[in-house]
């Protein structure tokens, strides 16, 4: 062979070399990059602590850049309060004008992720979902959650310090202060504390059967009920009242009514 023809056959091997790197890939799930206020959980970033619901004044003017770290994820409780934030949902429902079915909310509350700060509960579905929105989130799906909350301890005795929070104080701990309650993907409070909304809805349930001997966690999700006529959002782990010690943990799953309550609040994903 020439050393004219070894050139142009090297020159068509390496032209034929870049058209199948250019070529058709595999389909492959976007991974993100997630933000200081949220974990990895497969393809999605959920927020590392349950969500504290602030009031922000001027969002769109002398607030703009707290409202743009909001959204970053980078926000943090001094950038708050330095914008003279107010937190809500802490000591009862006091999220209006934002109303209890999401009108009003717009520009009006948001959903940051923030250790070491009572989450904030009081709040319906509606509203949880808008927080979420302007701070550039979403609620997750349950299978989401699902995935973020995998290996969360399930509850066995509070200890009232690093334990799950399931019964024992009988009330809400500051969010990751339970330094036991993280999950294997470094999600804290996904048991017990406050349950929380995520975004998927089904018919009422007709009872709650449990897991029966796969799990010891809440189920409450055994057909459409007859005689309740309403849908109902998911929620999810369980809460810190009584009832909850021994139903709570990373599979308790059940059905409630989209209104607010002292014992629900949620956490947002992106």
């Amino acid at each position: 062979m020439t050393r004219s023809m070894l050139t142009v056959s090297l020159a068509i091997g390496l032209l034929m070399s870049l058209a199948r790197a250019d070529g058709p890939r595999p389909n492959r799930a976007s991974v993100k990059k997630c933000g200081p206020d949220a974990v990895q959980a497969g393809t999605v970033c959920l927020d590392t602590y349950e969500a504290s619901v602030w009031r922000v004044p001027e969002p769109t003017a002398t607030n703009a850049l707290l409202v743009t770290k909001i959204q970053q994820g980078k926000a943090t409780h001094a950038d708050l309060i330095a914008g003279e934030a107010t937190q809500l949902g802490t000591a009862g429902d006091d999220y209006a004008p934002c109303l209890d079915n999401g009108q009003n909310c717009a520009n009006d509350i948001y959903a940051v992720s923030l250790p070491g700060v009572l989450p904030s509960s009081n709040i319906t579905w509606f509203q949880a979902e808008e927080a979420c929105a302007n701070a550039g989130k979403r609620l997750p799906t349950n299978a989401e959650w699902q995935v973020a909350a995998n290996g969360s301890p399930d509850p066995g005795p509070d200890n009232g310090t690093t334990d799950c929070n399931s019964g024992n104080t009988g009330s809400v701990s500051p969010t990751g202060s339970r330094s036991s309650c993280v999950s294997a993907r470094g999600a804290f409070d996904m048991v017990g504390n406050l349950a929380e909304w995520v975004a998927d809805w089904v018919p009422a349930s007709a009872n709650c059967p449990n897991w029966g001997s796969f799990s010891d966690d809440a189920m409450c999700l055994s057909g459409a009920s007859t005689t309740l006529n309403f849908p109902a959002a998911l929620v999810r782990g369980g809460g810190f009242d009584l009832v909850s010690r021994s139903t709570a943990g990373p599979l308790s799953v059940v059905e409630a009514p989209p209104s607010s309550s002292g014992l629900v609040g949620f956490r947002c994903a992106r």
